[in-house]
């Protein structure tokens, strides 16, 4: 069979976590979930083909016109909660003229299997990954039609939605690597890049801490063979011309050992790579992060999300302040660049709490900072919580079309939205604007290119007010990246912990 997979744009979302100007610059990233999807397909020996229509620049009719050239037998979608109703309008347009069939995927799956397959457009869903699901769905399209025997599938049968069982376990060492072929890899960056071409990896699934905010939290931590990630790597140097890679584990050294074993694998191919990633600030000490910069790695993104160490035990993150600043400096002494990531609007959140928070960040001096605003996000702590208190679940009343998109209550705190937003806005200026900070990023800039994409970021922040986005504007997706048409709810502009 022929399957083609289109990854559509997106406007900004009022119920957003990121401000308007962050989603807007943070990055263009490869939809990693597609491609893997379409390598399964591949494998299987079917015929795929992915056109990345948000990164391409392409509009409906464009991008069925290049369906048409592809012919394809069936359509694949990645369904995020928060994009849901804006994907279901690229899918009622391309259903439409091509009458295929479409089967969709995506975190949305796992919490809203039912209300995700409810409107008529959509034919099949994919529960978890793609990795047994897919190739089972395309034969019995092929064949019998026998989709109760499809594991893992989400499928219409008269007026019930039907869910099979998937009794395989996952081993995430067994995906092929992604089908980068199929995607324009030259086009994608993020904020910091400095090298291309740049992709993502996923080197690993789940994450067993406990963070209430994170949908990740007590997940089975599901890792590749370090070969397995080296090779990939390997692949993307030698085959796409990649020179820059950004791992989006949503903890990269979970496991030390494992870690270790990469960066000498790495350092033993000599590859000219450099590369970055997620990390906590209690699973790095001074020989892991020495090994990390001796193979390539040059940036780590740690999640630390307030300067009170009173918020931290609140949202369960299991770290102390003591650590963030041991760690930042150890990182920084050895030569790695440290990000943070930070929340505003946090349990008992005041403004004074939020200015707190900056001068911490101000203290530990990183490279760059990102602030998002926390919410309930579907399968969060704070989700169930929410959904337990009030009765009602406006994720689930969105997907189904019976809600307009609306800025959330976030009733652990006595901050209101505006004054999140205004405050989330203060912090980044604040931080962003002090006069070493800028001449140390003007001194690190690499490229020309490097330093319009960083100004006009800057002026845009600093002089722009936040709001709904003009009809014209580009802004970024949110990047499904976990494999096989299942997404950690990742996004472009705020990276997991």
């Amino acid at each position: 069979m022929k399957i083609a997979f289109v990854f559509n744009p997106f406007k900004y979302k009022l119920h957003e976590e990121n401000l308007r100007i962050v989603q807007k610059y943070f990055g263009l990233f490869p939809p990693l979930s597609l491609a893997w999807a379409a390598a399964i397909a591949e494998k299987a020996g079917h015929t795929a083909s992915i056109i990345d229509a948000r990164t391409l620049g392409l509009n409906k009719e464009e991008t069925l016109e290049r369906l048409r050239e592809f012919n394809p037998d069936i359509l694949g979608f990645m369904m995020t909660t928060y994009m849901f109703q804006e994907t279901l309008e690229w899918i009622s347009y391309l259903k439409k003229h091509l009458k295929v069939p479409v089967v969709v995927g995506g975190y949305n799956l796992r919490v809203y299997p039912r209300e995700s397959l409810s409107p008529p457009e959509i034919d099949f869903g994919v529960l978890e990954q793609a990795y047994f699901t897919l190739p089972a769905l395309l034969a019995e399209l092929e064949g019998n039609r026998r989709f109760q025997e499809v594991p893992g599938l989400v499928y219409k049968e008269k007026d019930r939605v039907i869910l099979t069982p998937h009794p395989q376990e996952i081993v995430f060492d067994d995906f092929p690597n992604p089908a980068r072929h199929l995607l324009p890899n030259h086009l994608y960056a993020e904020f910091p890049t400095e090298r291309k071409n740049f992709t993502v990896m996923v080197t690993s699934l789940g994450c067993p801490m406990h963070c209430t905010f994170c949908e990740a939290g007590k997940t089975v931590y599901n890792p590749r063979s370090p070969l397995t990630v080296v090779n990939e790597m390997q692949e993307c140097h030698d085959r796409y011309g990649v020179r820059e890679i950004d791992i989006f584990d949503y903890e990269f050294p979970m496991v030390r050992e494992r870690t270790l074993a990469i960066c000498r694998e790495l350092k033993k191919r000599n590859l000219d790579l450099t590369w970055a990633c997620r990390s906590r600030v209690d699973t790095v000490n001074a020989e892991l992060l020495e090994e990390m910069y001796q193979s390539g790695c040059r940036r780590i993104y740690y999640g630390i999300e307030s300067g009170s160490q009173e918020t931290l035990d609140r949202i369960e993150k299991g770290i102390t302040l003591k650590q963030i600043t041991e760690t930042i400096g150890l990182t920084k002494e050895i030569g790695i660049r440290p990000l943070g990531f930070f929340l505003v609007g946090v349990p008992g959140e005041t403004k004074s709490s939020v200015k707190h928070t900056v001068r911490f960040a101000k203290k530990l001096d990183l490279d760059y900072v990102q602030f998002s605003k926390l919410t309930a996000k579907p399968l969060t702590g704070m989700w169930k919580n929410m959904v337990e208190e009030t009765g009602y679940d406006y994720w689930k009343e969105y997907v189904l079309g019976k809600t307009e998109e609306k800025v959330l209550p976030r009733p652990w705190t006595d901050l209101t939205n505006e004054e999140i937003d205004r405050l989330t806005r203060w912090a980044y200026v604040s931080y962003h604007s002090r006069p070493g900070f800028l001449f140390r990023m003007v001194l690190q800039v690499r490229s020309f290119d490097e330093f319009k994409r960083k100004f006009r970021a800057f002026l845009d922040m600093v002089l722009k007010q936040e709001g709904k986005s003009r009809p014209d504007e580009k802004f970024l997706a949110y990047d499904e990246n976990a494999p096989g048409f299942t997404s950690r709810y990742q996004k472009s502009a705020r990276l997991p912990h």
